[in-house]
């Protein structure tokens, strides 16, 4: 597999330590970081003052902003900012726009504090208890939202609030914005973000200015291409979360790079959008998540001319969230070479809110996905084996927290007696004799349970796998069985798997006949218990993110969703309720 980009090769030092856990780090040191954003800003001000730096859609136009507009603007809403006394948190209720942009950044210039919310918080009145949740954790000053539809969550809170017209009254005030601009440094927050929230309450996490230049200066170390080309990218990732709010928008202001705000989403009615963006600019970086990547792959076998305009100038391709199908890949590879006659870097990392985000990224090409990489420079990830074969990952570096803001309670539990950030997560090495050749995620240990065998089922591994064999038919599965003897799965039904009867709230689907097959062929390909799905049910309704079901991400809250439904689960285990699919 090779590319054309000059990429760093992977170099890795372990310790085996006689408790059993290994220590990996890189073998590349860390340096040159930036004191904070700003300094960001500063420098591509000055350097390539006319570059394109932020673009959104008008009408039929883009609607672009330069790196020196930018600055002047961003100084002026940050005088604005300190003449009206804003002295606590900023939240950010709308989604991905320039002018949420040019607050976060004017925040962060003067050392205060952004809080990008999801936007359907505010927008599905059954989410309203979400909101009101976040409200009371950050304790805001000011609330800012652009756009229609937001007067309802507006009215929750009591502090000065801000629509997108009434950021023009900030900049009529003067204030010192050098002498505050010279007081932020690597230790100064800059964003409360948010968890998802997929087994608790969102925490927000305390992310510094340190946190996030460390990041990407680990990032340019193993991937010098894009300081050698800075990087152009259409890119619809909300910025509420930790992959599009840092790894994402950093990446280009951190390399004097271009963001082309794509205001579609790979959702059946707004994909559209996306398709069209991606017609009008070439990107050099692409990031999606695996059903962005599967719904764009089938839009090009049928454009040429999207074909032509995405792979132009391609460098990269970077999935994220979960693994991308091999059939995904593998129609990217052959597209690229067929169109461009060169391959871009497929690749993924890994990562979490609390390490700003990226930990371990892959900068080698492989071939086949799933493969997470190796630590970033100034990253020691500790491996633990947890009793059952897996490796607990912990980790420690520049780039990782180290509070939760307004939780002196939850904060010490998530760090073990040498520091380590306790993350949840297990990995496994691609190959223990050769430890360059990087990680593969292995699932979320919380997630794991027992059978009543005692056998332990690795669940969010095997959701993964379900999920590809009913493709189309499910758009998600939860994995049950804790306590029982065998395991069976919840789904959430896909375009194919919507038709049948209701009864009560699960669907005799008639989708059922199929879904045995495909799980059939699954289990053949697996052998033991915690591997093999031995029945399923349909449910009715879909998840709610009102009650806590859904994060902000859309990924289910399964605790919260197999609590709300356990009578699913009784269901699903009763071998004479007719809408049980024994396998």
């Amino acid at each position: 597999m090779t590319t054309h980009l000059n990429l760093l090769s992977h170099r890795v030092t372990h310790e085996d330590r006689s408790d059993g856990s290994i220590l990996l780090r890189s073998d590349y040191p860390l340096e040159g970081v930036a004191t904070s954003t700003g300094a960001w800003l500063n420098h591509w001000a000055h350097e390539t003052p006319g570059a394109v730096f932020l673009a959104e859609r008008s009408g039929d136009r883009w609607q672009t902003l330069t790196y020196s507009n930018a600055l002047v603007r961003v100084r002026s809403l940050a005088a604005g900012l300190l003449a009206r006394g804003v002295d606590g948190p900023i939240l950010i209720l709308s989604g991905n726009s320039i002018d949420h942009a040019l607050l976060s950044l004017a925040a962060q210039y003067v050392g205060l504090v952004t809080v990008p919310v999801a936007e359907q918080y505010s927008l599905i009145p059954a989410a309203q208890s979400r909101l009101e949740y976040i409200r009371d954790l950050v304790g805001p000053a000011l609330v800012f939202a652009k756009g229609e539809g937001f007067a309802r969550a507006l009215a929750l809170f009591e502090c000065p609030t801000l629509s997108g017209d009434a950021l023009a009254e900030l900049k009529r005030h003067t204030a010192d914005v050098d002498a505050a601009h010279s007081g932020v440094g690597p230790n100064t927050a800059a964003k409360l973000l948010l968890t998802s929230g997929s087994t608790s309450d969102p925490k927000a996490v305390v992310t510094t200015h340190g946190m996030m230049t460390a990041n990407q200066t680990q990032i340019r170390t193993c991937l010098p291409f894009v300081a050698a080309r800075p990087p152009v990218l259409v890119d619809w990732l909300p910025w509420n979360h930790v992959f599009g709010g840092s790894h994402n928008f950093n990446l280009v202001l951190a390399n004097g790079g271009s963001l082309y705000i794509d205001d579609g989403k790979p959702l059946p009615t707004a994909f559209g959008r996306t398709i069209e963006n991606l017609s009008l600019i070439s990107g050099t970086i692409s990031f999606n998540v695996p059903v962005g990547f599967a719904q764009l792959v089938d839009a090009m076998d049928a454009d040429a001319r999207l074909r032509e305009t995405y792979f132009r100038d391609l460098d990269m391709i970077f999935y994220a969230g979960a693994s991308l199908p091999q059939g995904t890949w593998s129609r990217l590879e052959r597209m690229a070479m067929e169109t461009a006659g060169r391959m871009p870097l497929i690749t993924s990392s890994w990562g979490l809110t609390e390490t700003a985000p990226a930990a371990v990224l892959q900068h080698e090409p492989v071939r086949g996905a799933g493969i997470v990489g190796v630590p970033l420079p100034g990253v020691t990830l500790k491996l633990v084996d947890d009793g059952t074969g897996r490796m607990d990952v912990r980790v420690r570096g520049p780039n990782v927290f180290e509070n939760y803001h307004r939780d002196e309670r939850e904060t010490p539990r998530c760090f073990d007696d040498e520091g380590y950030f306790i993350t949840g997560d297990a990995m496994r090495f691609v190959d223990l004799t050769d430890m360059n050749k990087g990680l593969q995620f292995d699932g979320r240990l919380s997630e794991d349970f027992k059978l009543g065998t005692g056998t332990w089922v690795k669940a969010s591994a095997l959701r993964l796998e379900v999920l590809g064999a009913l493709q189309g038919i499910a758009q998600d599965v939860i994995i049950c069985g804790h306590g029982r003897d065998e395991v069976g799965i919840l789904i959430v039904p896909g375009a194919e798997g919507r038709e049948g009867t209701r009864d009560q709230d699960v669907l005799c689907c008639a989708a059922s006949h199929n879904i045995r097959q495909r799980i059939e062929a699954l289990n053949a390909k697996t052998s033991g218990s915690a591997r093999t799905i031995a029945r399923a049910l349909v449910v009715a309704d879909p998840p709610d993110i009102g009650a806590g079901e859904v994060t902000a991400k859309g990924n289910i809250n399964f605790a919260r969703l197999l609590d709300r439904r356990a009578h699913l689960v009784s269901r699903l285990y009763d071998d004479n309720d007719i809408a049980s699919i024994i396998i």
